[in-house]
């Protein structure tokens, strides 16, 4: 009962954003989703109101976390379920392998950038906060992997020794969300005016308000492939997406009890398994010519139905305590661990030379400072029925960010102080050494970039995947 509460209530919020995008003027020239004003007013509503008001409303913390975890797994297998999208003279499987081999690898020398800004920064400042260097490498427990692994890991050091290292970790994950979307909204909607976007549209009333008027409501919202009086199609998309479910999650449960931390790092990623499952059920029904029963369109629905509710339930499931005097080099530490990682994901993002570029930048900028999912919902913005591949890739570039897993035990362990900051820093350079070749192997790193983002001009002449 908890989790369907809680559930009702992200959908309250949720129409609490569509109201107020609509009659909040400057929330609408800014294309600020539905989803993130709805997260901002619950983060702020949960964190506001006693635990017994919780109680006496049903709605929690925990409960949002769960809806999380759920409809993180149910929007990767929904993608996986949908055919790969095609655009005339564009190879989609190139871009599919260019933009997750591209996009993880950034993701890769991100990671072991991150905790190092962080850990510098504090060993130059620190000392005025009382607060030690071992915090500021917990910024990407909360920028790369957002707050259900920000409080794992955190709370990890914290056994481990590092003191309200959990609290630090949710921190930089709250404003690791703040950073994603107030940064990537505007680029998002300068990318729509500029032509930047593969798809641009015109910014009218309709737009910014976030409501079409019935006049100009012509797009339908998917096809009706089977007969309702059996089953309703939107059904049947659902009833789909549960088989991919209930296959991966059993997949996940028996990887994480092996004795392989590897294997138990991978069990754990059920959103990487239901996808890889989904995209074989899709496979088949291709095969069997059993996907004439299944529309893509609808499927698109339960894709960005399932991200709505996900990004404002995770503002709604971060709980901060009080950290008073930590809170000035926090922010400082965050917002130059910010300006590092845009400069990074614009370099690289402008140079994998595939057609969706300017959509890969967004959802790199959004993933690596917040989840995937906050990278999804900047992707949808300028690409809202989901035609590029960029949404895809997201998931799919798990694949190449799993060798980001043995990092996390190393940063755990330096802070228990098992192991000496010069171990650290060689495990960190080869990844980011080996990331940056295979990149480039790939060809995934090109001298000529495909936009501008500066100059909003986007370079056709330079895409390397015709």
């Amino acid at each position: 009962m908890d989790v369907v509460m809680s559930f009702s209530w992200v959908g309250v919020m949720l129409l609490i954003g569509v109201l107020l995008r609509a009659f909040i003027k400057p929330l609408g020239e800014i294309l600020m989703p539905a989803c993130v004003i709805a997260g901002l007013i619950g983060f702020v509503f949960l964190n506001s109101i006693s635990p017994d008001t919780e109680a006496a409303l049903g709605v929690s913390a925990d409960g949002c976390g769960s809806i999380v975890g759920t409809f993180f797994t149910f929007a990767f297998i929904s993608m996986g379920l949908t055919n790969v999208p095609k655009t005339e003279g564009v190879n989609a499987s190139k871009e599919v392998f260019k933009g997750s081999i591209g996009m993880g690898c950034v993701w890769n020398i991100l990671y072991t950038i991150q905790p190092f800004v962080g850990y510098g920064l504090l060993l130059i400042i620190g000392g005025l906060f009382s607060m030690a260097p071992e915090y500021g490498l917990t910024i990407p427990f909360g920028f790369d992997h957002g707050p259900g692994q920000a409080a794992t890991f955190g709370a990890l050091m914290e056994t481990n020794g590092l003191v309200d290292a959990k609290q630090v970790a949710l921190t930089f994950a709250v404003i690791g969300f703040l950073l994603a979307f107030g940064v990537g909204v505007p680029i998002a909607k300068y990318g729509l005016k500029k032509g930047l976007a593969s798809y641009p549209k015109d910014i009218d009333k309709s737009i910014k308000v976030g409501l079409f008027k019935k006049e100009e409501q012509k797009e339908v919202a998917g096809m009706n492939t089977t007969y309702n009086g059996n089953i309703d199609s939107l059904a049947f998309c659902v009833a789909l997406t549960g088989l991919c479910y209930v296959i991966c999650m059993p997949i996940g449960d028996a990887l994480m009890a092996t004795n392989n931390q590897f294997l138990q790092i991978f069990g754990s990623m059920q959103f990487f398994i239901g996808m890889i499952v989904a995209w074989i059920v899709r496979f088949l029904m291709n095969k069997l010519n059993i996907k004439q029963y299944h529309d893509d369109g609808l499927q698109t629905r339960i894709t960005g139905f399932t991200t709505d509710f996900m990004i404002t339930a995770a503002f709604m499931s971060i709980q901060l305590s009080i950290i008073g005097k930590w809170l000035i080099p926090i922010i400082i530490l965050a917002l130059a661990a910010g300006l590092v990682t845009f400069v990074i994901c614009l370099f690289f993002a402008s140079r994998i030379g595939g057609y969706f570029d300017f959509e890969r930048f967004l959802g790199l900028w959004g993933t690596a400072t917040g989840t995937c999912p906050s990278g999804i919902a900047l992707i949808r913005i300028v690409d809202p029925e989901l035609k590029t591949t960029a949404a895809s890739e997201i998931g799919s570039m798990n694949t190449v960010m799993m060798v980001d897993s043995i990092l996390v035990p190393l940063l755990i362990s330096y802070a228990a102080h098992g192991i000496e900051l010069s171990t650290i820093v060689i495990w960190f350079a080869a990844i980011a050494g080996g990331s940056l070749l295979l990149s480039v192997f790939t060809g995934n790193v090109n001298r000529k970039a495909t936009f501008n983002l500066f100059k909003g001009e986007k370079y056709i002449d330079n895409l390397e995947s015709k």
